[in-house]
């Protein structure tokens, strides 16, 4: 029966300095609210009638909390070093781990505020994550330089239980800081979603690393739960005030802030393929996005569909049943006949809501599936057609 492992001392002082960041993002996020306001970080939540202002990138303060607990927390790991008689030798690999762990860090929040400042293009926010996984490569290669993979078990017969990968072993965790960087920021685009996954994420790395404290990797694991544990409460202040109705918006900071910490943890802590389990649905979401990322169908700006923010019927056409409740679906309003000092607040929303082309529908890639891998079918009796429910 597993039982919960003992805790030693620097998580433990870990612990209470995230308990403390908890509190202080919860303080610090209104409390610069106006300054970012001031400062024009701010925007309108779409698709919704209220154009209340909102401060966006608060991802910075949250970030900013996490390097600070990091910061003084540096020292703890190494304080048996500092009497002469329980230190050996002085553990310069993990200092170098961690100090390069947090440059990483650091690089990805700066870049990532930069981005929500200058608003930059989807090219360079591919170039960004590999620029700040440099200094995380080096110390990979200074400390480990372990190129060696386990070959899963199907492919063993063809592999061997080992395979050296060499330089694509680098290429590989560079992919993973980029893929882990953007797949946060683009499942996005709903009150709380960004902040909601990385703290699933985060949780769940947390609970796979006591799990593993009793196994041959506990240093591993232990490196891993320094940040895990800060990140997890620095997030939860943060999506406490970006919950539905958000009052803050978390940017593209946060998106990469998060997405660089599960990196430096997955490829420090060697287990780089069992974070990407915890990032099936961002996986998922990612194939899934390929044709709007390609330019294949179309992609509007958070990827928000047009929206008059009223309901209407479906334009395939309702029951008798349901008729009766709904209305007919009006048209797009139009204000050249009304005086400005009268326009309602949802008539100024709608004003301002963008149209782009309806993307095409999701049985063209049917159609393109059933081209690609034919399968015998006898249309000879087709059948009556039937409505049916989408079950």
């Amino acid at each position: 029966m597993w039982a919960f492992p003992e805790l030693p001392m620097p998580l433990l002082v870990n612990l209470i300095g995230s308990l403390l960041g908890l509190v202080a993002t919860l303080t610090l996020i209104p409390a610069f609210r106006g300054h970012f306001i001031a400062a024009r970080l701010c925007g309108q939540d779409l698709n919704k009638s209220s154009r209340q202002q909102i401060p966006e990138s608060q991802g910075v303060i949250s970030g900013a909390v996490f390097l600070i607990i990091l910061f003084c927390f540096i020292p703890f790991p190494f304080l048996n070093c500092f009497v002469e008689e329980q230190c050996k030798a002085f553990p310069h690999h993990e200092f170098v781990a961690l100090i390069g762990a947090l440059l990483a860090i650091c690089c990805m929040i700066f870049l990532g505020f930069a981005d929500d400042v200058l608003n930059l293009r989807w090219r360079h926010k591919l170039l960004l994550p590999t620029a700040a996984s440099l200094p995380l490569l080096m110390v990979y290669f200074t400390n480990f330089g372990n190129t060696t993979i386990v070959v899963p078990k199907p492919l063993r017969p063809l592999l061997g239980l080992h395979l050296d990968l060499g330089i694509l072993y680098y290429v590989y965790m560079g992919l993973l800081a980029v893929f882990c960087t953007n797949a946060i920021n683009i499942l996005a685009g709903i009150n709380g979603l960004e902040a909601g996954q990385s703290l699933v994420i985060s949780a769940s790395i947390i609970v796979f690393n006591l799990v593993e404290l009793e196994g041959d990797c506990r240093d591993d694991h232990v490196f891993s739960l320094y940040f895990m544990i800060p990140f997890f409460f620095t997030t939860l202040g943060l999506l406490y005030h970006n919950w539905y109705p958000s009052r803050v918006f978390v940017g593209d900071t946060f998106c990469y802030f998060a997405g660089m910490t599960f990196a430096v943890v997955g490829i420090l802590g060697h287990f780089s393929k069992t974070m990407l389990l915890f990032f099936m649905p961002q996986v998922f979401n990612f194939v899934y996005s390929l044709p709007q990322l390609l330019h294949i169908i179309p992609c509007p700006r958070h990827r928000m569909p047009r929206s008059w923010a009223v309901l209407s019927p479906s334009p395939f056409g309702t029951s008798s049943s349901d008729s009766s409740t709904m209305s007919e679906s009006p048209d797009p309003p139009s204000f050249a006949s009304q005086p400005p000092d009268i326009l309602t607040q949802a008539d100024l929303f709608q004003t301002k809501i963008a149209s782009w082309p309806r993307p095409l529908p999701p049985f063209i890639l049917l159609q393109i599936l059933s081209s690609a891998f034919p399968f015998p079918c006898d249309d000879r009796h087709p059948g009556p057609f039937l409505p049916s429910n989408d079950y």
